[in-house]
């Protein structure tokens, strides 16, 4: 249904391009989402006050009490913000008296209005694009028309709202790969994020992502959560965004899944200039900032900057230097980096990592497949850090000293011509892995493969030069003995080879001599 549903908005895009239909699209679901969820509210209070005898004078007294609403973590939604108002007008409202003619665009700004104006977590955060002229009426209209009749609905409410989660989630991902590179600032591919996620399994606490894009480490938190039948307050969420519509964005994802906004801030702020969570300790930080950046917010005497200052040119040691600044005594993190952050030695970063590994901070390093981000050809990495890395709750066997790094490159599959995805299974192998060298899933033990894994003591990365490449330290493969003599092994194969160029030659002549016949 999400794909049928995608290629019919698709069709209604007209001349608009990607990156602004994205904000009118992901508007659209969002104030659909918001109306379900007050409905269905709404049908709860009344059916529990019919249940207790109440007359239909007092149930009227009661059911637009906000707080009701509100108390419920449900959005208080106006009269003329709810769906069935829009979708009863998707041809725009005629003048009448005093008020003037509306179309569908200007009921729709009207509506993002009074869900700001109610609802103070959502003040400045909604988009106010759709009366504008470069929106078409016509197809905005039959926009509405298409998400009013999709059916969402059938297993009940609130699995209906799931659903308008999933959609959300898949327009994005849909929307990341028309906009190409500019896509992956606001969106990470969900089988990287899940690798983070299943890796540091955060289950309790608060969770961090400085540059959080639209908030999708947060869902797939969320996800871990109910996954492993927990409870989502069991987790706070922090986050920062520099860009002004992918802060947005986010706050539309946290809120259609359920999950308090207010960590995001109160707007869209630089990371690197001004920290809008100055102070708090997290146990868990999730990340994927933009792969070397030259252009950043950078002063020399900040007191991040504890294992060396970042480069000018590049903030990738900047990234790494703010996230474990952030982590409490036993949290943990996991952060995707270009896989020149294991080896670059320019302007100082040879230094910093040297540093890094010294002060026993990084607890894995994980280089991923090619392909997984449609933004970028770039190999990319996970690097995991952790505070902690003796015996305790975080794991049964103490890791100090010592550093995983996990190969898998040759992991995943291509799921088109240019791009790839890992399966759960690929990212059950990297995880499980890691679970059983810290000792955390007892009673897997851990053991070095040849060309996967390898555990290896600060000593003996030191000999590498500070080198973090997950090749250099897992070997090759081994290569399963097949019983055949060596000698016997050449002779046989240099026969199979000249059979096979002579085939090549014969071939060869009888296309020469077809050619000839033609000519």
């Amino acid at each position: 249904m999400k794909d049928t549903l995608w290629k019919a908005a698709d069709k209604l895009r007209g001349s608009m391009d990607a990156s602004q239909y994205k904000d009118v699209i992901l508007g659209l679901i969002f104030l659909k989402y918001v109306s379900d969820a007050f409905d269905e509210r709404r049908g709860q209070i009344r059916a529990d006050l019919e249940a207790d005898g109440w007359s239909e004078e007092q149930i009227g007294a009661v059911i637009d009490d906000v707080e009701e609403y509100t108390g419920a973590g449900v959005f208080w939604v106006g009269e003329e913000a709810r769906w069935q108002f829009l979708a009863d007008h998707a041809k725009g409202r005629p003048a009448q008296g005093d008020r003037v003619a509306q179309t569908i665009g200007d009921l729709i700004d009207g509506a993002m209005d009074l869900l700001m104006g109610a609802n103070p977590s959502l003040k400045g955060t909604l988009p106010r694009i759709f009366g504008k002229q470069n929106v078409d009426q016509r197809r905005l209209g039959e926009l509405i028309d298409l998400f009013n009749s999709a059916r969402f609905t059938g297993q009940g409410a609130t699995k209906a709202r799931d659903l308008l989660g999933e959609v959300y989630e898949y327009f994005l991902e849909k929307f990341a790969q028309a906009e190409g590179k500019r896509g992956g600032e606001f969106y990470t591919p969900a089988s990287v994020v899940r690798v983070l996620v299943e890796v540091l399994e955060p289950d309790h606490g608060r969770v961090y992502d400085p540059c959080c894009g639209s908030g999708g480490m947060f869902v797939q938190a969320e996800k871990f959560l109910e996954a492993h039948g927990k409870d989502g307050s069991d987790l706070a969420v922090y986050g920062q965004e520099l860009n002004e519509r992918t802060w947005r964005m986010a706050k539309m994802n946290l809120a259609i899944h359920g999950i308090d906004t207010s960590g995001l801030g109160a707007a869209w702020q630089d990371t690197f200039a001004r920290d809008i969570h100055p102070g708090l300790e997290m146990d868990f930080v999730m990340a994927n900032p933009p792969f070397n950046i030259k252009d950043w917010s950078r002063a020399e005497d900040d007191k991040r900057w504890v294992y060396g200052v970042p480069p000018k040119g590049n903030a990738n040691y900047a990234w790494m230097q703010h996230i474990i600044s952030k982590l409490g005594p036993k949290g943990s993190a996991g952060v995707v980096m270009a896989n020149g952050s294991m080896s670059s030695n320019s302007g100082g970063e040879g230094q910093i990592r040297a540093n890094l590994v010294e002060a026993d901070l990084v607890s894995c390093l994980v280089a991923l497949p090619t392909q997984l981000f449609r933004s970028t050809g770039i190999p990319v990495c996970v690097w995991f850090f952790a505070k902690d890395k003796s015996a305790g709750k975080q794991g049964a066997v103490d890791r100090t000293g010592q550093v995983l790094f996990i190969d898998a490159r040759e992991l995943g599959h291509m799921v088109d011509r240019a791009n790839r995805a890992l399966s759960d299974e690929d990212i059950a192998k990297i995880a499980d892995t890691y679970h059983a060298w810290r000792g955390t899933h007892a009673p897997a033990e851990y053991a070095d493969i040849p060309g996967f894994c390898k555990s290896a003591t600060i000593a003996e990365i030191k000999d590498a030069g500070y080198a973090l490449t997950p090749g250099r330290f897992v070997g090759a493969p081994e290569v399963e003995d097949d019983g055949e003599p060596i000698e016997q092994k050449v002779e046989r194969l240099s026969k199979e080879l000249l059979a096979a160029m002579d085939e090549s030659a014969r071939l060869d002549a009888v296309v020469r001599e077809q050619l000839g016949r033609l000519a």
